[in-house]
């Protein structure tokens, strides 16, 4: 089992120098940085966990840039996005963007993606909430094929391109990991179709979507065990995570405070119990 942390950072909070140190040094495997490009002044669309949308939504660094300062000055500590909006990007250029990252880092980007909640957001963007799944696979397709091929081209409804050259390459084989930022029913086929990791909140209904999962990779003739599961949670004993590591999590993700660098360093010194237990869970 792996420990990582998700955060919103912003200019008030710790920086990615600071923060990548202070998290590898005390045994984090991973980083997690959220997205979004920005929040529209007007909006109908309600903030889903309820009440106001907190500011931190908008103030938010662009995640790739802040993850290059986190990979440039740790050796170990992986860094992802958590989630990255990817169908509010041109996949070209984010295709490069990623890659460029994975190389830089020499392999350490984990590439978190989902389609978002926000409509207006999406709108600015040229696209309806109701495209947002069919728009976001198009785009990781994509990119994959820009990962993976000389000449790559892509030819659907959403995104037409031909052969294109796009470089560097990643390092990561074939390509960065695709980890799918949603728990709902019909996030599981797409995992199974197209992504090799989960990245789900740790909902009542977690169990279910397991079952549904290992369903959806049957149907597509994978082994659900192939999927790499980063679970936002926080566990309260070994036993539980020695319960989630049975079920087939591979990484805890820890939700770290947008603060101060001497209250994230407090946070994460809290963590040490989930380190230590999944390093003597490693041992046995």
């Amino acid at each position: 089992m792996k420990i990582g942390l998700s955060t919103f950072p912003t200019t008030y909070s710790m920086s990615a120098v600071d923060l990548a140190r202070e998290a590898e040094a005390r045994g984090f495997d991973s980083l997690w940085v959220v997205e979004h490009t920005h929040v529209p002044a007007s909006r109908r669309t309600p903030y889903p966990l309820g009440g106001d949308l907190p500011s931190i939504y908008w103030e938010a660094y662009e995640p790739f840039t802040f993850l290059a300062q986190a990979a440039a000055v740790t050796e170990t500590l992986n860094v992802g996005t958590g989630i990255c909006l990817a169908a509010q990007h041109h996949p070209i250029a984010l295709a490069k963007r990623a890659a460029s990252l994975d190389a830089l880092s020499g392999g350490r980007f984990l590439f978190g993606v989902g389609a978002g909640w926000l409509g207006e957001e999406m709108a600015n963007h040229g696209f309806a909430y109701a495209d947002r799944w069919k728009v976001l696979r198009e785009h990781v397709l994509a990119m994959q094929a820009c990962w993976t091929e000389k000449d790559a081209e892509f030819h659907g409804e959403f995104v037409d391109f031909d052969p294109v050259w796009v470089e560097p390459k990643p390092v990561s084989q074939p390509h960065p990991p695709i980890y799918i930022g949603a728990t709902s029913t019909w996030a599981m086929a797409r995992i199974a179709e197209y992504a090799q990791g989960w990245y789900p909140v740790h909902v009542p209904e977690f169990d279910d979507r397991l079952q549904l999962l290992a369903e959806e990779c049957e149907r597509h003739g994978r082994d659900v065990r192939e999927i790499d599961i980063a679970l936002l949670t926080m566990p309260g004993s070994a036993d539980q995570l020695a319960e989630l590591a049975a079920k087939g999590v591979n990484r805890i993700v820890l939700s770290l405070p947008t603060a101060d660098a001497d209250t994230c360093r407090t946070t994460m010194d809290g963590f040490a119990p989930l380190i230590e237990w999944a390093e003597a869970a490693a041992t046995e």
